[in-house]
């Protein structure tokens, strides 16, 4: 009988506002929410078209409006930078030193987080501890011994030697976010390719890495990025000017205790174009593999 009265009473007005109102405040939490994106978008873009402006235009507008739109547009600042920088030589050894970086991160991270997440490793938590205090720690606390080392071994002022300081630096981080990846793949493949009599390499070879490619393209952005922006290693183990990576080019346009910031600011746009075009080709696989591989745990 309860059930026949509630279904035959007449609507409450309070029912009827309640769908409006929980409309109304959906709505308000997705402008809200909307907003705080714009917020944080402009807070991302801003400075990035500070630069584009002060490279657009001369010194004395830079100084006299740092940062308001160009009046005149110089677009020679772009030429002279490239010219007087030596930038195409400065994009070629970057390029030379991200891509030997990558493949060396790749393959040192890769196996490395093969035998921690798939050999039962002995005291393999400890091996995690290790590499999490050594991400931590700062660069500058090994230049001095890795300085007298790499005069020593003849490395001092090469490519190969800055690669080879690149890659244990970016190698640890790499393997945390590998181990991660294959710690939450099934191990129905890999048993199914053991028991058909694949050898622990071809397994990584042809099971593993095929299932964990996010994984490696995520490592390879993020090393390739670190590298050919990286500038303390650059500007002190380089020393050659055929052999500066473009991050240290930057420093050619400092005259003593003045330096020219338009043509700063037009050598940094054209330092980042090619990062920029490369990760905005790949910015969905990059954020598909940083979502699937965080670092959690077992």
């Amino acid at each position: 009988m309860s059930l026949v009265a509630s279904l035959g009473r007449p609507e409450r007005a309070a029912d009827r506002q309640y769908v409006p109102r929980a409309s109304q405040a959906r709505r308000l939490s997705r402008v809200v929410f909307y907003l705080v994106l714009a917020g944080l978008a402009i807070y991302a873009i801003a400075p990035l078209v500070v630069v584009l402006f002060a490279a657009l235009k001369s010194e004395q507008e830079l100084a006299a409006n740092p940062l308001g739109f160009p009046h005149h547009l110089v677009w020679s600042n772009f030429t002279t930078a490239w010219t007087q920088g030596n930038i195409g030589t400065g994009m070629r050894n970057s390029a030379i030193i991200a891509s030997g970086t990558i493949v060396g991160v790749c393959l040192i991270a890769g196996l490395a987080a093969y035998a921690m997440a798939r050999l039962n490793l002995p005291g393999g938590n400890m091996v995690i501890v290790y590499l999490v205090g050594v991400s931590a720690l700062p660069i500058q606390l090994y230049l001095v011994p890795l300085f007298y080392l790499w005069s020593h071994l003849k490395l001092y002022n090469s490519l190969p030697g800055v690669i080879i300081i690149y890659c244990a630096l970016f190698s640890p981080f790499a393997t945390l976010l590998l181990r991660s990846f294959m710690v939450s793949l099934p191990r129905d493949y890999e048993e199914a390719a053991r028991i058909d009599g694949a050898t622990e390499l071809r397994v990584l070879w042809r099971v593993t890495l095929r299932l964990v490619a996010p994984g490696f393209l995520t490592v390879a952005l993020i090393a390739g990025l670190s590298a050919w922006n990286e500038f303390l290693i650059g500007v002190t183990f380089l020393q050659s000017s055929n052999l500066q990576p473009i991050s240290v080019a930057l420093y050619s346009f400092q005259q003593g205790y003045s330096q020219n910031d338009s043509l700063i600011s037009a050598a940094g746009i054209i330092m980042l174009l090619p990062m920029l075009g490369l990760f905005l080709a790949l910015q969905r696989h990059f954020i598909a593999g940083i979502s699937a591989g965080g670092l959690g745990g077992d």
